[in-house]
């Protein structure tokens, strides 16, 4: 018996040290991971956070709620969620219900989402598209949306126009009133929005042949719907030839723009229109017909 207790006891004293490190190592991680919770923890904007809370208070079965309800689910006082809701009101994201003491959810909040996955999914259609239609003469090829009295660059493939000085990326933003997209996109929207959008800010004359003018601008949609795409003679760019035509949706209201580019001292912009017209418009059409299949590409236009 005595034996087994002395056994017993020096077992112990082995396994001591070990039960002791590992408590150490134990620890040490805990400390390591509350010391990386409290980096990470600097690097949130929590008044950010809440923000998304107080949205996403509004649900489908509870599309309108008093400001109590709000502080409730947010998990947040009163007073706070006041000052949430009145920067959201304020913002367009919520908007107060007349004649009630309840906010509700506006179709703003669509715009988040439907931009985040509408630009994907176009960028994914047009790539393949947007190589085919670059070649020896065409040297690049492009999908543009309009943003407020702008063209946005969402894809481009590009082969050449170095020695222009072009330098139109990703994200690059042009005036829609003197672009071959612009065109495009303006030409099948209602005159009124037509009028808001290129009234929106200053129309300069970028190049010799740029038009600046409403009333030939207007003539000139008129001209672009009949024949079905648009064409710039170097009013962008000096020294660059541009087609576009519209990317429309089942309702034909133009969600985006399609265009290819030559340099002008490569070809005539009579043989550019030639050749680029009729693959110009089928890729349109395709991109049309391939986006309301999917029904993807939502894009709300803001003047």
């Amino acid at each position: 018996m005595a034996k087994r207790t002395q056994k017993a006891a020096q077992r112990a004293v082995r396994t001591a040290p070990a039960k002791s490190a590992a408590r150490r190592g134990a620890a040490s991680g805990a400390e390591r991971t509350a010391g990386s919770d409290r980096d990470s923890d600097k690097n949130i904007v929590h008044s950010l956070a809440k923000g998304f809370r107080i949205l996403e208070t509004f649900t489908a079965r509870e599309p309108e709620l008093t400001l109590a309800d709000v502080a409730r689910k947010a998990g947040v006082d009163n007073a706070t969620a006041f000052r949430f809701l009145n920067t959201l009101v304020q913002t367009g994201y919520v908007e107060r219900v007349p004649n009630a003491r309840l906010f509700r959810l506006t179709t703003k909040v669509l715009d988040l989402g439907f931009n985040a996955i509408a630009h994907s999914d176009l960028r994914t259609q047009a790539r393949p598209i947007l190589r085919d239609l670059v070649g020896e003469i065409n040297e690049a090829a492009s999908v543009g949306v309009l943003e407020g009295a702008n063209i946005i660059y969402i894809e481009r493939i590009q082969a050449g126009l170095a020695r222009l000085g072009v330098d139109t990326r990703i994200g690059s933003r042009v005036p829609a009133y003197a672009t071959a997209i612009g065109h495009a996109v303006l030409a099948w929207l209602p005159r009124a929005a037509q009028i808001a959008i290129l009234e929106s800010q200053p129309r300069p004359q970028l190049t010799a042949t740029t038009q600046t003018k409403l009333d030939a601008l207007f003539a000139r949609f008129v001209k672009v719907k009949a024949r079905g795409y648009a064409v710039s003679d170097q009013e962008t760019v000096s020294g660059l030839y541009v087609l576009a035509a519209p990317i429309l949706d089942s309702d034909g209201v133009p969600l985006a723009g399609i265009s290819i580019a030559a340099p002008a001292i490569q070809t005539s912009l009579n043989d550019f229109e030639s050749a680029g017209a009729k693959p110009i418009m089928q890729a349109a059409r395709a991109l049309s017909r391939a986006l309301q299949a999917s029904g993807g590409f939502i894009h709300r236009q803001t003047a």
